[in-house]
């Protein structure tokens, strides 16, 4: 017992030197970020003086590349990836992606991730080649729907940078915003006008990641952020009347949560 003790105190002697030269190195640090999305990233939009972009700007050295303009929905996607290819080119390392909030708002329909039809194919196996019926299903490019509209915007991004690191984020949980009678959207624990709730458009983003192969990041779980109590409005513009888009210290939270999140995904291949 005593000759392995002294064995493993030896190995520890040569080990730690080693390991108290090594620091751990960000794979997101010093790299190049397009972030795409609605209010909560536009810069423009106020409640907050820094976005969760800019927490990581600073923490990271992240290089931010913003495209998300207020109010927007998913179908503005290749319209903001357009834009990053007109001015940027092919010089940035990953997208990250965080919308989904206003098209629960405006009651986009959920929809259907594939449309079917029966094809002929040719298909052996233990025996010669032969042609057989089945179904084939094709991503649906459905503007008009929720899943639509990622389907185009992903089949958009995945054939425009295929080199590129894409992540997307959930939408956060919503409490009421009451800018004016023309602009007053009620909390999430109510349905949409097409009947859904929040938490439908949620589910579809973490299921987009399997359906284009696209890490996800669930942020509206993740980030703690639950601004249908009282005691959690502290991380919102105004307690009263919005309690959707995240202060200082609610972009400051999930920031946080991105950066750790962030640890675990390549940022460029």
């Amino acid at each position: 017992m005593k000759k392995h003790l002294i064995t493993l105190l030896l190995c520890l002697a040569t080990v730690l030197p080693t390991l108290s030269q090594t620091t751990l190195v960000h794979p997101w640090s010093g790299k190049r970020v397009a972030y795409f999305g609605d209010s909560i990233t536009d810069p423009r939009t106020g409640g907050s003086k820094k976005k969760f972009w800019s927490f990581l700007q600073d923490w990271l050295q992240i290089t931010p590349l913003v495209y998300g303009v207020s109010g927007r929905q998913w179908d503005d996607i290749p319209r903001q990836a357009n834009k990053l290819r007109e001015e940027h080119g092919d010089n940035f390392d990953a997208i990250v992606i965080f919308m989904g909030t206003n098209d629960y708002n405006h009651a986009v329909p959920i929809g259907e991730w594939y449309t079917e039809r029966l094809e002929s194919v040719e298909y052996g196996h233990r025996y010669t080649k032969r042609s057989e019926h089945r179904m084939r299903r094709l991503p649906a490019m459905d503007g008009d729907t929720y899943r639509g509209r990622i389907n185009i915007a992903m089949d958009s991004l995945k054939r425009m940078f295929p080199t590129k690191q894409i992540v997307l984020l959930t939408p956060i949980h919503r409490g009421g915003f009451y800018a004016n009678d023309t602009n007053w959207q009620c909390t999430e624990e109510y349905v949409n006008r097409c009947g859904e709730y929040l938490d439908a458009y949620v589910a579809s983003v973490i299921e987009a990641g399997q359906v284009w192969a696209v890490p996800v990041i669930d942020l509206g779980a993740l980030s703690g952020l639950y601004p249908l109590i009282d005691e959690h409005k502290q991380y919102f513009t105004n307690p009263a009347k919005d309690a959707l888009h995240p202060n200082d210290a609610g972009h400051e939270r999930m920031a946080r949560t991105l950066m750790y999140q962030l640890l675990a995904l390549p940022c460029a291949f």
